[in-house]
């Protein structure tokens, strides 16, 4: 065998593991084939190292077609849509019989995998123009065997610390917190279950769950408390899976410390995102999950090799599909996923990576997050809506207690011009409670205004103008205006009553 093509060979691996960031995917027993694979060269993301003397065509064909099947399992394990393999073959000369044929069109597999081959013998002085090698590889006649060792040995050496250094990315601390932050949402759906259930809206509110009135009363826990609660069986079976896959990953990559801030940050951002975009009570760890894709997209955008190497395809399937579900699902909580996102991203970049350091980005990404939390937390605790404001004032008034309280904080709403007919209408029913018939009839009258077929209005207006203007006539025409819209047992006595009085 020419020594100066065994160290063109080693040479070529030199070139692509170490000046071209290629890792080693496989090496035969006797060195003389390589494979070689970086996803982010679009123009060659598989290289195919063989360091053979060709001797006759049809051998060539033959193994052209192997390498091509090889190609195509590679593909699939590499989980890609299309692979372009660049198979080169490192010959002292080209086959005696003819081969050009074999080598001028490259061969495709599935229309997923092509493979473009090159054949470089001492005859060809270009090779650099075909497969993009720099000219600065220059070559002699002939080498010694130290001279091919060393490269040979510093090719390998790099691809194994490259390997190491890999492994070693994903082996930052065996997941625990992953499996604490499982059991204690468990335990918190069982002990829901067992009081009261964990759909019961009451039950949810009582131990924490989203609920913006209450945040806006100075309960700023429910900013955490959320990610623990689950609603429904299949809520919580769904996020358990997710959090054990999701979950391990990251803290193995960032560690137990760093895991832990990036997924409670997520699940606050998710939860304050739904606190600004979202008037429903929620409760669910769906923001902290999606903190868990948000770092891995940072893997993505600091490692790109690393992730698309290992499990970017995967990822950023994935997160596709939940997104699209998110999106079309009108239950889901879509700005608690976006929030968590974007949360466990920036927490993420916040923390960076066990044993590195990047100062100027982790300031900048800190400096960042906290202004996107002051504004947001600012624009939520000063953009109350009519959907919250009615949703505390129902649940207030359900418990038959602190009318003045709610009355108040409705006055005040209504005063900013933002009010809806049920604003109007629970307004007036405080007022009632509170003796304030005037104001209340006001209100009642604005009611049905907004809402024309608000039935409950007309039947509170009939009630204020028999028992308090002595006004049959109005009272009869607002109860029949209610009976038109709803066929309610005790309007339709309620008039049988005032037709009797008029008798």
């Amino acid at each position: 065998m020419s020594s100066r093509e065994d160290f063109l060979f080693w040479r070529l691996a030199h070139y692509f593991i170490i000046e071209k960031n290629y890792s080693l995917l496989q090496i035969s027993e006797r060195h003389d084939e390589l494979w070689l694979e970086n996803t982010s060269k679009k123009d060659a993301q598989v290289i195919r190292l063989l360091r053979y003397d060709l001797d006759w065509g049809n051998k060539l064909q033959r193994d052209i077609q192997h390498t091509a099947v090889r190609a195509e399992n590679v593909r699939k394990h590499l989980m890609k849509r299309e692979l372009t393999v660049l198979n080169l073959y490192i010959s002292e000369y080209t086959p005696v019989d003819e081969y050009e044929s074999y080598i001028r069109h490259p061969l495709q597999v599935n229309k997923k995998t092509t493979v473009h081959s090159v054949i470089i013998d001492k005859e060809v002085n270009s090779f650099g123009s075909i497969i993009n090698i720099p000219s600065a590889i220059q070559l002699k006649d002939d080498y010694d065997d130290q001279e091919i060792l060393a490269i040979k040995s510093a090719a390998l050496n790099k691809a194994v610390e490259s390997s190491q250094q890999e492994q070693q990315f994903f082996n930052n601390g065996k997941p625990f917190f992953t499996y604490a932050f499982l059991v204690i949402q468990i335990i918190m759906f069982i002990l829901l279950e067992i009081t009261g259930g964990s759909t019961n809206i009451e039950n949810l509110i009582k131990y924490g769950a989203k609920y913006n009135p209450a945040i806006m009363e100075g309960e700023w826990w429910r900013f955490v408390t959320p990610i623990f609660l689950h609603i429904g069986l299949s809520h919580v079976i769904m996020n358990s899976i997710a959090i054990y896959f999701l979950g391990t990953i990251v803290e193995r990559v960032y560690g137990r410390i760093r895991f832990i801030l990036i997924y409670l940050f997520s699940g606050f951002a998710g939860v304050l995102a739904s606190f600004i975009f979202s008037d429903q009570i929620s409760a669910g760890a769906s923001g902290a999950i999606y903190g868990c894709f948000g770092a891995l997209l940072f893997i993505g955008a600091t490692n790109p090799k690393i992730f698309f190497r290992t499990m970017g395809t995967n990822v950023i399937v994935v997160l596709i599909l939940n997104l699209v579900i998110s999106f079309t699902v009108p239950v889901i909580d879509l700005s608690a996923h976006i929030g968590g996102l974007l949360g466990g991203f920036l927490a993420s970049a916040i923390v960076y990576f066990p044993n590195k350091r990047k100062v100027l980005l982790q300031i900048g990404a800190f400096l960042l997050t906290m202004i996107i939390t002051a504004v947001s937390l600012y624009f939520g605790y000063h953009h109350e809506t009519a959907t919250s404001i009615n949703s505390w004032a129902q649940h207030e008034i359900q418990k038959g207690q602190n009318y003045e309280k709610v009355y108040e904080r409705l006055s005040n709403f209504e005063k900013t011009g933002k009010g809806d007919a049920l604003t109007y209408f629970q307004l007036s029913y405080t007022e009632l409670q509170l003796n304030k018939t005037e104001d209340a009839k006001k209100h009642l009258l604005k009611t049905i205004q907004l809402k024309p077929d608000f039935h409950e209005a007309h039947f509170n207006l009939a009630l204020i103008y028999y028992q308090d203007d002595r006004n049959i006539t109005k009272a009869k025409q607002h109860l029949k205006e209610a009976i038109r819209i709803s066929d309610d047992k005790k309007y339709k006595e309620y008039l049988e009553q005032l037709n009797q009085l008029e008798d």
